[in-house]
């Protein structure tokens, strides 16, 4: 036998040192780990991504579009952040977008829009609203915005 095969015979052997169970769940626990680590960023990335889009509107879409942005994180944080067509919206685990807000300036419309999509757990009977103008944040359209975004996330 030469030399160069016997270090690799010996390379092998002293690297196993870890059962085969414990290799394959050391493997598993970095991919969790990585997992994570992606998600967070996801996550990191997509606040950063809503909150810079906010910023980019006028003032008075600035200040409704930062407190839909609160009540939906509030009700549903298992939502995750991100923009979709420019504009803020929030997914599910599934990568989904659940709900969504436009913007009446951006759109050129009369009143700002808050969506839900069909990934949203809305149904009821044969009709159901997907779709909301939006005027004004009252304390009651805030707590109906929050029980929409509860419901829609389960």
């Amino acid at each position: 036998m030469s030399a160069k095969s016997d270090t690799k015979k010996s390379t092998k052997s002293t690297n196993k040192r870890f059962t085969d169970a414990e290799q394959a769940a050391m493997k598993e626990r970095a991919n969790e780990l990585k997992a994570e680590a992606r998600a967070s960023k996801n996550r990191e990335e997509g606040e950063k991504d809503v909150r810079a889009k906010i910023a980019e509107m006028s003032e008075a879409d600035q200040v409704l579009a930062a407190r839909l942005h609160t009540i939906i994180t509030a009700n549903a944080p298992q939502l995750m952040p991100r923009t979709w067509y420019g504009m803020p919206a929030y997914a599910n685990n599934d990568g989904k977008i659940v709900c969504f807000f436009q913007s009446a300036q951006k759109f050129e419309t009369r009143y700002w829009t808050l969506g839900f999509n069909d990934s949203a757990h809305l149904d009821d009977g044969n009709l159901w609203p997907v779709s909301f103008a939006l005027m004004a944040l009252t304390p009651d359209v805030e707590t109906r915005i929050g029980e929409l975004v509860k419901k829609a996330a389960s």
